[in-house]
Protein backbone atom coordinates (compact mmCIF):
# COMPACT_ATOMS: atom_id res chain seq x y z
CA UNK A 1 0.00 0.00 0.00
CA UNK A 2 1.46 3.37 -1.02
CA UNK A 3 1.63 5.89 1.80
CA UNK A 4 0.60 9.50 1.11
CA UNK A 5 3.32 12.11 1.71
CA UNK A 6 2.29 14.61 4.46
CA UNK A 7 2.35 17.40 1.83
CA UNK A 8 -0.35 15.61 -0.21
CA UNK A 9 -2.46 14.56 2.77
CA UNK A 10 -6.14 15.63 2.56
CA UNK A 11 -7.34 16.62 6.03
CA UNK A 12 -11.03 16.65 7.19
CA UNK A 13 -12.94 19.64 5.76
CA UNK A 14 -13.52 21.35 9.14
CA UNK A 15 -9.84 21.15 10.07
CA UNK A 16 -8.83 22.37 6.59
CA UNK A 17 -11.14 25.40 6.88
CA UNK A 18 -9.82 26.33 10.36
CA UNK A 19 -6.16 25.92 9.42
CA UNK A 20 -6.73 27.73 6.09
CA UNK A 21 -8.38 30.64 7.93
CA UNK A 22 -5.36 30.81 10.25
CA UNK A 23 -3.06 31.18 7.22
CA UNK A 24 -5.33 33.94 5.86
CA UNK A 25 -5.31 35.79 9.20
CA UNK A 26 -1.52 35.64 9.45
CA UNK A 27 -1.12 37.26 6.02
CA UNK A 28 -4.25 39.49 5.95
CA UNK A 29 -2.68 42.66 7.38
CA UNK A 30 0.24 42.38 4.95
CA UNK A 31 -2.05 41.53 2.02
CA UNK A 32 -4.26 44.63 2.34
CA UNK A 33 -1.43 47.04 3.24
CA UNK A 34 -0.03 47.43 -0.31
CA UNK A 35 -3.32 48.42 -2.06
CA UNK A 36 -3.93 50.91 0.77
CA UNK A 37 -0.44 52.42 0.43
CA UNK A 38 -0.46 52.59 -3.38
CA UNK A 39 -4.15 53.59 -3.71
CA UNK A 40 -3.69 56.52 -1.34
CA UNK A 41 -0.39 57.54 -2.97
CA UNK A 42 -2.19 57.63 -6.33
CA UNK A 43 -4.86 59.88 -4.69
CA UNK A 44 -7.62 57.51 -5.84
CA UNK A 45 -11.18 57.81 -4.49
CA UNK A 46 -12.18 55.61 -1.48
CA UNK A 47 -14.32 53.48 -3.86
CA UNK A 48 -11.32 52.90 -6.14
CA UNK A 49 -9.08 52.00 -3.17
CA UNK A 50 -11.77 49.53 -1.98
CA UNK A 51 -11.76 48.03 -5.47
CA UNK A 52 -7.95 47.62 -5.30
CA UNK A 53 -8.31 45.78 -1.96
CA UNK A 54 -11.02 43.44 -3.34
CA UNK A 55 -8.93 42.74 -6.45
CA UNK A 56 -5.86 42.10 -4.27
CA UNK A 57 -7.62 39.55 -2.03
CA UNK A 58 -9.17 37.84 -5.08
CA UNK A 59 -5.81 37.55 -6.89
CA UNK A 60 -4.06 36.42 -3.66
CA UNK A 61 -6.52 33.52 -3.64
CA UNK A 62 -6.10 32.69 -7.36
CA UNK A 63 -2.26 32.79 -7.17
CA UNK A 64 -2.30 30.66 -3.98
CA UNK A 65 -4.53 28.03 -5.62
CA UNK A 66 -2.21 27.82 -8.65
CA UNK A 67 0.90 27.59 -6.45
CA UNK A 68 -0.32 25.05 -3.85
CA UNK A 69 -2.72 22.96 -5.97
CA UNK A 70 -0.76 23.18 -9.23
CA UNK A 71 -1.87 23.95 -12.79
CA UNK A 72 -0.41 21.90 -15.67
CA UNK A 73 3.23 20.79 -15.60
CA UNK A 74 4.38 24.43 -15.91
CA UNK A 75 2.89 26.13 -12.86
CA UNK A 76 2.66 25.45 -9.11
CA UNK A 77 5.29 24.04 -6.77
CA UNK A 78 2.55 22.03 -4.98
CA UNK A 79 3.76 22.88 -1.46
CA UNK A 80 1.89 24.67 1.38
CA UNK A 81 2.50 28.19 0.00
CA UNK A 82 0.33 31.30 0.44
CA UNK A 83 0.83 34.00 -2.20
CA UNK A 84 0.59 37.70 -1.44
CA UNK A 85 1.68 41.11 -2.72
CA UNK A 86 5.37 41.72 -2.11
CA UNK A 87 6.42 44.86 -0.22
CA UNK A 88 9.57 44.99 -2.39
CA UNK A 89 7.46 46.38 -5.24
CA UNK A 90 6.03 49.27 -3.18
CA UNK A 91 8.95 51.72 -3.61
CA UNK A 92 8.97 51.74 -7.46
CA UNK A 93 5.14 51.96 -7.50
CA UNK A 94 5.21 54.95 -5.12
CA UNK A 95 7.78 56.62 -7.40
CA UNK A 96 5.32 56.25 -10.30
CA UNK A 97 2.41 57.47 -8.11
CA UNK A 98 4.37 60.58 -7.06
CA UNK A 99 5.14 61.62 -10.65
CA UNK A 100 1.80 60.54 -12.23
CA UNK A 101 -1.07 60.45 -9.69
CA UNK A 102 -4.59 59.28 -10.53
CA UNK A 103 -5.75 56.91 -13.25
CA UNK A 104 -2.73 57.63 -15.51
CA UNK A 105 -0.36 56.51 -12.73
CA UNK A 106 -2.47 53.38 -12.16
CA UNK A 107 -2.24 52.54 -15.89
CA UNK A 108 1.56 52.96 -15.81
CA UNK A 109 1.83 50.79 -12.67
CA UNK A 110 -0.35 47.99 -14.08
CA UNK A 111 1.51 48.14 -17.43
CA UNK A 112 4.86 47.72 -15.65
CA UNK A 113 3.43 44.83 -13.57
CA UNK A 114 2.03 42.98 -16.63
CA UNK A 115 5.37 43.44 -18.42
CA UNK A 116 7.34 42.25 -15.36
CA UNK A 117 4.98 39.25 -15.01
CA UNK A 118 5.69 38.14 -18.59
CA UNK A 119 9.45 38.67 -18.13
CA UNK A 120 9.34 36.69 -14.85
CA UNK A 121 7.56 33.72 -16.48
CA UNK A 122 10.19 33.64 -19.25
CA UNK A 123 13.26 33.95 -16.99
CA UNK A 124 12.04 31.69 -14.13
CA UNK A 125 14.31 28.75 -15.13
CA UNK A 126 17.29 31.13 -15.31
CA UNK A 127 16.61 32.75 -11.93
CA UNK A 128 16.66 29.36 -10.22
CA UNK A 129 20.31 29.19 -11.36
CA UNK A 130 21.25 32.70 -10.14
CA UNK A 131 21.39 31.75 -6.46
CA UNK A 132 25.16 32.03 -6.32
CA UNK A 133 24.93 35.79 -6.94
CA UNK A 134 22.61 36.18 -3.93
CA UNK A 135 24.32 34.74 -0.83
CA UNK A 136 22.95 35.77 2.62
CA UNK A 137 25.17 38.90 2.73
CA UNK A 138 23.30 40.20 -0.35
CA UNK A 139 19.74 39.07 0.47
CA UNK A 140 20.05 40.19 4.11
CA UNK A 141 21.19 43.66 3.02
CA UNK A 142 18.40 44.00 0.44
CA UNK A 143 15.68 42.91 2.90
CA UNK A 144 17.02 45.29 5.58
CA UNK A 145 16.90 48.21 3.11
CA UNK A 146 13.34 47.23 2.08
CA UNK A 147 12.28 47.41 5.75
CA UNK A 148 14.04 50.73 6.38
CA UNK A 149 12.53 52.24 3.19
CA UNK A 150 9.03 51.13 4.15
CA UNK A 151 9.39 52.57 7.67
CA UNK A 152 8.85 56.05 6.20
CA UNK A 153 5.32 54.96 5.12
CA UNK A 154 4.42 53.68 8.60
CA UNK A 155 5.73 56.86 10.25
CA UNK A 156 3.80 59.07 7.79
CA UNK A 157 0.65 57.04 8.54
CA UNK A 158 0.97 58.08 12.19
CA UNK A 159 1.85 61.77 11.85
CA UNK A 160 0.86 62.84 8.32
CA UNK A 161 2.73 63.30 5.04
CA UNK A 162 5.51 65.85 4.49
CA UNK A 163 3.44 67.40 1.65
CA UNK A 164 -0.27 67.96 1.13
CA UNK A 165 -3.24 68.40 3.51
CA UNK A 166 -1.43 66.76 6.47
CA UNK A 167 1.94 68.52 5.95
CA UNK A 168 3.70 69.89 9.10
CA UNK A 169 3.02 73.51 8.07
CA UNK A 170 0.15 75.18 6.28
CA UNK A 171 -0.07 78.54 4.49
CA UNK A 172 -0.82 81.48 6.77
CA UNK A 173 -4.47 82.50 6.00
CA UNK A 174 -3.49 86.23 6.14
CA UNK A 175 -0.85 85.67 3.44
CA UNK A 176 -3.20 83.76 1.12
CA UNK A 177 -5.90 86.46 1.64
CA UNK A 178 -3.36 89.17 0.70
CA UNK A 179 -2.46 87.25 -2.49
CA UNK A 180 -6.17 86.86 -3.39
CA UNK A 181 -6.72 90.64 -2.85
CA UNK A 182 -3.74 91.50 -5.08
CA UNK A 183 -5.03 89.13 -7.77
CA UNK A 184 -8.42 90.89 -7.63
CA UNK A 185 -6.73 94.30 -8.05
CA UNK A 186 -4.67 93.28 -11.10
CA UNK A 187 -7.38 94.64 -13.46
CA UNK A 188 -6.83 98.17 -12.05
CA UNK A 189 -3.22 98.70 -13.02
CA UNK A 190 -1.46 96.36 -10.53
CA UNK A 191 0.78 93.87 -12.43
CA UNK A 192 -0.80 90.42 -12.84
CA UNK A 193 0.22 87.78 -10.29
CA UNK A 194 2.93 85.57 -11.89
CA UNK A 195 1.62 82.13 -12.91
CA UNK A 196 2.51 79.44 -10.39
CA UNK A 197 3.36 81.88 -7.58
CA UNK A 198 3.30 79.82 -4.38
CA UNK A 199 3.19 80.86 -0.74
CA UNK A 200 5.25 78.61 1.52
CA UNK A 201 3.61 76.95 4.54
CA UNK A 202 4.77 78.76 7.67
CA UNK A 203 2.02 78.09 10.25
CA UNK A 204 1.77 74.78 12.20
CA UNK A 205 -0.88 72.56 10.59
CA UNK A 206 -3.43 71.24 13.15
CA UNK A 207 -3.91 68.14 10.96
CA UNK A 208 -0.23 67.15 11.35
CA UNK A 209 0.69 64.83 14.27
CA UNK A 210 -2.55 65.37 16.28
CA UNK A 211 -2.26 63.94 19.80
CA UNK A 212 -5.41 61.80 19.49
CA UNK A 213 -3.91 60.11 16.39
CA UNK A 214 -0.61 59.45 18.18
CA UNK A 215 -2.63 57.96 21.08
CA UNK A 216 -4.49 55.53 18.76
CA UNK A 217 -1.23 54.47 17.04
CA UNK A 218 0.33 53.90 20.48
CA UNK A 219 -2.64 51.74 21.56
CA UNK A 220 -2.21 49.59 18.43
CA UNK A 221 1.55 49.23 18.96
CA UNK A 222 1.27 48.42 22.69
CA UNK A 223 -1.58 45.92 22.01
CA UNK A 224 0.53 44.08 19.41
CA UNK A 225 3.52 43.91 21.79
CA UNK A 226 1.40 42.68 24.75
CA UNK A 227 -0.36 40.02 22.65
CA UNK A 228 2.98 38.88 21.15
CA UNK A 229 4.49 38.55 24.66
CA UNK A 230 1.66 37.05 26.70
CA UNK A 231 -0.54 35.17 24.21
CA UNK A 232 0.29 31.68 22.99
CA UNK A 233 0.15 29.87 19.65
CA UNK A 234 -2.43 31.07 17.15
CA UNK A 235 -3.42 34.22 19.10
CA UNK A 236 0.24 35.27 19.28
CA UNK A 237 0.64 34.64 15.53
CA UNK A 238 -2.18 37.09 14.67
CA UNK A 239 -1.02 39.83 17.07
CA UNK A 240 -0.82 42.42 14.26
CA UNK A 241 -4.38 41.72 13.12
CA UNK A 242 -5.70 41.84 16.71
CA UNK A 243 -3.79 45.09 17.36
CA UNK A 244 -5.47 46.66 14.30
CA UNK A 245 -8.89 45.46 15.55
CA UNK A 246 -8.29 46.95 19.03
CA UNK A 247 -7.09 50.23 17.47
CA UNK A 248 -10.20 50.31 15.26
CA UNK A 249 -12.47 49.95 18.30
CA UNK A 250 -10.64 52.85 20.02
CA UNK A 251 -10.89 54.97 16.82
CA UNK A 252 -14.65 54.24 16.61
CA UNK A 253 -15.11 55.22 20.27
CA UNK A 254 -13.23 58.49 19.62
CA UNK A 255 -15.37 59.27 16.53
CA UNK A 256 -12.43 58.91 14.11
CA UNK A 257 -13.91 56.03 12.10
CA UNK A 258 -17.32 55.84 10.46
CA UNK A 259 -19.14 53.20 8.41
CA UNK A 260 -20.92 55.16 5.63
CA UNK A 261 -18.68 53.63 2.94
CA UNK A 262 -19.31 50.13 4.30
CA UNK A 263 -23.08 50.79 4.25
CA UNK A 264 -22.95 51.94 0.61
CA UNK A 265 -20.78 49.03 -0.58
CA UNK A 266 -22.45 46.02 -2.20
CA UNK A 267 -22.54 42.63 -0.48
CA UNK A 268 -21.24 40.82 -3.57
CA UNK A 269 -19.43 42.00 -6.69
CA UNK A 270 -17.27 40.37 -9.35
CA UNK A 271 -13.63 41.41 -9.71
CA UNK A 272 -13.20 42.49 -13.35
CA UNK A 273 -9.97 43.08 -15.33
CA UNK A 274 -8.66 46.44 -16.57
CA UNK A 275 -10.94 48.63 -14.42
CA UNK A 276 -8.61 51.61 -14.91
CA UNK A 277 -8.56 51.36 -18.70
CA UNK A 278 -5.81 50.09 -20.96
CA UNK A 279 -2.44 49.76 -19.16
CA UNK A 280 0.48 51.87 -20.42
CA UNK A 281 3.70 50.00 -21.15
CA UNK A 282 6.83 52.04 -20.39
CA UNK A 283 10.07 50.04 -21.11
CA UNK A 284 12.07 51.66 -18.27
CA UNK A 285 9.28 51.04 -15.72
CA UNK A 286 8.93 47.42 -16.92
CA UNK A 287 12.72 46.95 -16.54
CA UNK A 288 12.61 48.46 -13.02
CA UNK A 289 9.74 46.18 -11.94
CA UNK A 290 11.43 43.16 -13.58
CA UNK A 291 14.61 43.81 -11.55
CA UNK A 292 12.47 43.95 -8.38
CA UNK A 293 10.85 40.65 -9.43
CA UNK A 294 14.27 39.00 -9.86
CA UNK A 295 15.14 39.92 -6.25
CA UNK A 296 11.71 38.67 -5.13
CA UNK A 297 12.14 35.39 -7.04
CA UNK A 298 15.59 34.80 -5.53
CA UNK A 299 13.97 35.27 -2.12
CA UNK A 300 11.14 32.89 -3.13
CA UNK A 301 13.76 30.30 -4.11
CA UNK A 302 15.11 30.43 -0.57
CA UNK A 303 11.56 30.08 0.80
CA UNK A 304 10.84 27.05 -1.40
CA UNK A 305 14.10 25.36 -0.34
CA UNK A 306 13.30 26.05 3.32
CA UNK A 307 9.76 24.67 2.85
CA UNK A 308 11.12 21.56 1.16
CA UNK A 309 13.40 21.07 4.15
CA UNK A 310 10.51 21.59 6.64
CA UNK A 311 8.11 19.27 4.81
CA UNK A 312 10.81 16.68 3.98
CA UNK A 313 10.07 16.87 0.26
CA UNK A 314 13.09 17.12 -2.05
CA UNK A 315 12.93 20.22 -4.25
CA UNK A 316 14.28 19.74 -7.77
CA UNK A 317 15.35 22.37 -10.31
CA UNK A 318 12.07 21.67 -12.19
CA UNK A 319 10.05 22.28 -8.98
CA UNK A 320 11.84 25.60 -8.44
CA UNK A 321 11.15 26.66 -12.04
CA UNK A 322 7.43 25.83 -11.62
CA UNK A 323 7.24 27.78 -8.35
CA UNK A 324 9.05 30.83 -9.76
CA UNK A 325 6.99 30.73 -12.97
CA UNK A 326 3.91 30.96 -10.74
CA UNK A 327 5.35 34.12 -9.11
CA UNK A 328 5.44 35.54 -12.65
CA UNK A 329 1.97 34.25 -13.56
CA UNK A 330 0.50 35.64 -10.32
CA UNK A 331 2.10 39.01 -11.12
CA UNK A 332 0.72 38.93 -14.69
CA UNK A 333 -2.79 38.10 -13.36
CA UNK A 334 -2.33 40.87 -10.76
CA UNK A 335 -1.56 43.48 -13.43
CA UNK A 336 -4.58 42.44 -15.50
CA UNK A 337 -6.93 42.50 -12.48
CA UNK A 338 -5.85 45.93 -11.15
CA UNK A 339 -3.50 44.70 -8.45
CA UNK A 340 0.18 44.12 -7.76
CA UNK A 341 3.19 41.73 -7.99
CA UNK A 342 2.83 38.41 -6.13
CA UNK A 343 5.26 36.19 -4.28
CA UNK A 344 5.22 33.45 -1.64
CA UNK A 345 4.50 35.02 1.76
CA UNK A 346 7.33 34.15 4.12
CA UNK A 347 5.35 34.60 7.36
CA UNK A 348 3.19 31.70 6.17
CA UNK A 349 6.31 29.60 5.59
CA UNK A 350 7.12 30.40 9.23
CA UNK A 351 3.59 29.29 10.22
CA UNK A 352 4.16 25.86 8.59
CA UNK A 353 7.20 25.50 10.85
CA UNK A 354 5.27 26.67 13.94
CA UNK A 355 2.17 24.45 13.45
CA UNK A 356 3.92 21.42 11.94
CA UNK A 357 0.96 20.97 9.52
CA UNK A 358 2.55 20.13 6.16
CA UNK A 359 -0.51 19.51 3.95
CA UNK A 360 -0.63 21.80 0.90
CA UNK A 361 -4.44 21.51 0.92
CA UNK A 362 -4.49 23.79 3.98
CA UNK A 363 -3.18 26.56 1.69
CA UNK A 364 -5.66 25.50 -1.02
CA UNK A 365 -8.41 26.13 1.59
CA UNK A 366 -6.75 29.47 2.45
CA UNK A 367 -6.76 30.39 -1.26
CA UNK A 368 -10.49 29.65 -1.56
CA UNK A 369 -11.18 31.84 1.52
CA UNK A 370 -9.17 34.71 -0.05
CA UNK A 371 -11.13 34.46 -3.34
CA UNK A 372 -14.43 34.63 -1.40
CA UNK A 373 -13.23 37.66 0.61
CA UNK A 374 -12.30 39.37 -2.67
CA UNK A 375 -15.89 39.02 -3.88
CA UNK A 376 -17.29 40.84 -0.80
CA UNK A 377 -16.93 44.63 -1.35
CA UNK A 378 -18.18 45.39 2.19
CA UNK A 379 -15.00 43.75 3.55
CA UNK A 380 -12.79 45.94 1.30
CA UNK A 381 -14.77 49.08 2.25
CA UNK A 382 -14.29 48.26 5.94
CA UNK A 383 -10.50 48.01 5.47
CA UNK A 384 -10.44 51.25 3.43
CA UNK A 385 -12.35 53.03 6.26
CA UNK A 386 -9.54 52.37 8.74
CA UNK A 387 -7.89 55.65 9.81
CA UNK A 388 -4.22 55.74 8.78
CA UNK A 389 -3.21 56.23 12.44
CA UNK A 390 -4.51 52.70 13.18
CA UNK A 391 -2.40 51.29 10.35
CA UNK A 392 0.57 53.39 11.48
CA UNK A 393 0.93 51.56 14.79
CA UNK A 394 0.82 48.22 12.95
CA UNK A 395 3.07 49.56 10.16
CA UNK A 396 5.91 50.18 12.61
CA UNK A 397 5.77 46.50 13.55
CA UNK A 398 5.17 45.07 10.03
CA UNK A 399 7.83 47.14 8.29
CA UNK A 400 10.21 46.98 11.25
CA UNK A 401 9.97 43.17 11.17
CA UNK A 402 11.06 43.26 7.52
CA UNK A 403 14.19 45.21 8.52
CA UNK A 404 14.71 42.88 11.50
CA UNK A 405 14.50 39.88 9.15
CA UNK A 406 17.31 41.33 7.05
CA UNK A 407 19.38 41.89 10.21
CA UNK A 408 18.67 38.30 11.30
CA UNK A 409 19.92 36.96 7.96
CA UNK A 410 23.03 39.18 8.23
CA UNK A 411 23.65 37.81 11.75
CA UNK A 412 24.55 34.47 10.14
CA UNK A 413 27.09 36.13 7.79
CA UNK A 414 30.79 35.73 8.60
CA UNK A 415 32.11 39.23 9.30
CA UNK A 416 34.96 38.04 11.52
CA UNK A 417 37.01 36.08 8.98
CA UNK A 418 35.83 38.01 5.92
CA UNK A 419 36.11 41.76 6.53
CA UNK A 420 34.96 42.38 2.94
CA UNK A 421 31.39 41.45 3.93
CA UNK A 422 31.32 44.55 6.12
CA UNK A 423 32.06 46.73 3.07
CA UNK A 424 29.30 45.02 1.05
CA UNK A 425 26.68 45.74 3.75
CA UNK A 426 27.92 49.23 4.72
CA UNK A 427 28.17 50.70 1.22
CA UNK A 428 24.97 49.01 -0.07
CA UNK A 429 22.86 50.34 2.83
CA UNK A 430 24.42 53.80 2.39
CA UNK A 431 23.58 53.85 -1.33
CA UNK A 432 20.07 52.51 -0.56
CA UNK A 433 19.49 55.46 1.79
CA UNK A 434 20.26 58.14 -0.83
CA UNK A 435 16.66 58.43 -2.24
CA UNK A 436 15.26 58.48 1.32
CA UNK A 437 17.52 61.23 2.65
CA UNK A 438 18.09 63.24 -0.55
CA UNK A 439 15.13 62.52 -2.87
CA UNK A 440 16.17 65.31 -5.30
CA UNK A 441 19.72 63.99 -5.83
CA UNK A 442 18.78 63.08 -9.41
CA UNK A 443 17.51 66.49 -10.54
CA UNK A 444 20.41 67.13 -13.02
CA UNK A 445 20.50 63.56 -14.32
CA UNK A 446 18.75 62.40 -17.54
CA UNK A 447 15.01 61.89 -16.93
CA UNK A 448 15.10 58.43 -18.51
CA UNK A 449 17.30 57.32 -15.59
CA UNK A 450 14.97 58.62 -12.84
CA UNK A 451 12.68 55.55 -12.52
CA UNK A 452 15.77 53.32 -12.19
CA UNK A 453 17.50 55.36 -9.50
CA UNK A 454 14.66 56.71 -7.35
CA UNK A 455 14.16 53.35 -5.60
CA UNK A 456 16.58 52.88 -2.74
CA UNK A 457 15.78 49.15 -2.76
CA UNK A 458 16.87 48.84 -6.38
CA UNK A 459 20.06 50.88 -5.81
CA UNK A 460 20.93 48.78 -2.75
CA UNK A 461 20.25 45.53 -4.68
CA UNK A 462 22.52 46.51 -7.57
CA UNK A 463 25.23 47.74 -5.18
CA UNK A 464 25.09 44.61 -3.00
CA UNK A 465 25.32 42.19 -5.95
CA UNK A 466 28.13 44.20 -7.61
CA UNK A 467 30.16 44.65 -4.39
CA UNK A 468 29.76 41.00 -3.43
CA UNK A 469 31.02 39.99 -6.88
CA UNK A 470 33.93 42.44 -6.56
CA UNK A 471 35.01 41.30 -3.07
CA UNK A 472 33.88 37.65 -2.85
CA UNK A 473 33.35 36.52 -6.47
CA UNK A 474 30.45 34.27 -7.49
CA UNK A 475 31.44 31.14 -5.64
CA UNK A 476 28.54 28.70 -5.86
CA UNK A 477 27.00 29.15 -2.42
CA UNK A 478 25.71 25.89 -1.05
CA UNK A 479 21.99 25.11 -0.93
CA UNK A 480 22.39 24.61 2.83
CA UNK A 481 23.53 28.22 3.25
CA UNK A 482 20.57 29.49 1.22
CA UNK A 483 18.11 27.31 3.16
CA UNK A 484 19.52 28.54 6.48
CA UNK A 485 19.08 32.17 5.35
CA UNK A 486 15.54 31.49 4.13
CA UNK A 487 14.58 29.98 7.48
CA UNK A 488 15.65 33.24 9.13
CA UNK A 489 13.27 35.15 6.85
CA UNK A 490 9.83 34.49 8.27
CA UNK A 491 8.58 38.08 8.00
CA UNK A 492 10.19 39.58 4.95
CA UNK A 493 7.00 40.55 3.12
Amino acid sequence: MSTVHPVDERLPTGKLAALGLQHVMVMYAGAVAVPLIVGRALKLSPEQVSMLISADLFCCGIATLIQSWGATQWFGIRLPVMMGVTFASVAPMLAIANTSPGVVGAQLIFGSIIGAGIVSILIAPLVSRLLRFFPPVVTGTIIAVIGISLMRIGINWIFGNPFGPTAPNTVNPEHSKWLADVAALSASGVPAVPKGLAIVGSVPNPKYAPLDGIFVSSVVLVSILLIAKYAKGFISNISVLLGILIGSLVAIAMGMMTFEKVGKAAWFDLVLPLQFGMPQFDPILILTMSLVMIVVMIESTGMFLALGDMTERKITQADLSRGLRTDGLGTLIGGLFNTFPYTSFSQNVGLVGVTGVRSRFVCVAGGIIMVVLGLLPKMAALVESLPTVVLGGAGLVMFGMVAATGIRILAAVDFKNNKHNGFVVAVSIGIGMIPLIAPNFKQWMPHGLHPLIESGILLASIAAVALNLFFNGASASSFEETIAAAKQADGAH
